[in-house]
């Protein structure tokens, strides 16, 4: 690969655009232009199922042009952060399956399993979930019931079944947001949310899911835009590589993928608006991949991120993420082939999910 191509590999664009002809162009762009490492899609990008299928073939044609196939990624979590189409059932929140749960009927588990099998067949290889923060507040928080439980030992448990399943169907799994949103009430698509809580402390609760889920093999850990007191000072995690370096990598030996939350909330937006890229500062701060949405004026601004990085960055650096990003597209074998409408697999899973929804009092 050439500077440009090992660049875009750094890049997971959001495709922030309705279902459309302009949308795949913008495809188009982001696959061929920016040679990108990742693309999100969202509910508004399809209407229904067979939409979907038409949008992730489209996805992989394009991708099988290029040197390297594409994560096509997606936030699927189940309750209310659902997006796939509504021709599958949606299942309940992390935290009704674990409240509903027990030792002979982990309702956890068969999600994660269920989960993995439909983002499987519906082509994608990568799933921002799960939640592995610790639930304080009401259910309609930022977190709140995206979260297994207020016990950090049980959110570990859950967690890691969760991402088992996912894993059995060569899904990557990324857990979010280290190292813990739910210890602020702030929300970072709107703010920049500071945790009072010191990294000592943290460690005796919010990062003990993460430090399991690393224990136990998870793949890829997504980055939340959260100040920690004493550590990053006014930046968010997300941009500190004091701190990114100091724990992820050498306190937890941690060597796969680290990718930073979205870079179009306002916690990076509003809080700074004086750092002239915070996309390339990411980058230089320790974080594998970068994701971003597209919402309109990214062609511009990565002409400018490319001619900077051309310019500053560490080539060894660059190849260590791209060696990162391009041995997990081996491991979970990302590909481009095609993808069919099936019917018959989605009355299955319905019909599985059915039963999830009843256990949980749905």
């Amino acid at each position: 690969m050439n500077l440009k191509e090992k660049i875009g590999q750094t890049f997971i664009v959001g495709l922030d655009v309705p279902y459309g002809k302009n949308m795949f162009k913008i495809i188009d762009r982001i696959i061929t232009e920016y040679k990108s490492g990742g693309i999100c899609l969202y509910r508004k990008n399809y209407n229904n199922y067979e939409q979907l299928v038409e949008v992730i073939n489209y996805i992989k044609d394009k991708s099988s042009q290029e040197k390297v196939p594409i994560f096509i990624a997606i936030d699927q979590e189940g309750g209310r952060v659902n997006r796939i189409p509504n021709d599958f059932l949606n299942l309940p929140s992390s935290y009704k399956l674990a409240k509903y749960s027990s030792d002979k009927n982990n309702l956890v588990t068969s999600a994660g399993n269920i989960t993995g099998k439909i983002l499987k067949e519906l082509g994608f290889n990568m799933d921002f979930a799960p939640v592995l923060d610790i639930k304080r507040f009401s259910e309609n928080h930022a977190i709140g019931d995206r979260a297994y439980s207020e016990n950090p030992e049980e959110v570990a448990l859950y967690g890691n079944e969760y991402i088992k399943g996912l894993q059995k169907s060569e899904i990557v799994s990324v857990v979010k947001h280290f190292p813990g949103h739910g210890a602020t009430s702030k929300d970072s698509h709107f703010t920049l949310p500071k945790i009072e809580i010191g990294v000592e402390e943290l460690g005796k609760t919010d990062l003990i899911p993460f430090t399991k889920a690393i224990e136990n093999g998870v793949d890829a850990i997504l980055i939340g835009h959260l100040v920690i007191k004493n550590e990053t000072k006014k930046l968010p995690a997300t941009l500190s590589k004091r701190f990114i370096t100091k724990y992820i990598r050498k306190k937890y030996r941690y060597n796969g993928l680290v990718i930073t939350d979205d870079m179009r909330m306002k916690a990076i937006k509003f809080s700074f608006l004086k750092i002239r890229n915070p996309i390339r500062l990411a980058l230089n701060s320790g974080n594998d991949m970068v994701m971003f949405k597209y919402i309109g004026n990214e062609q511009k601004e990565i002409k400018k991120i490319e001619a900077e990085m051309e310019k500053s960055i560490n080539l060894a650096r660059l190849n260590r993420k791209v060696n990162r990003i391009l041995k997990i597209k081996e491991k979970y074998d990302v590909n481009t082939e095609q993808i069919k409408l099936n019917e018959e697999f989605r009355n299955k899973m319905n019909e599985e999910i059915k039963k999830i929804r009843k256990e949980c009092k749905i």
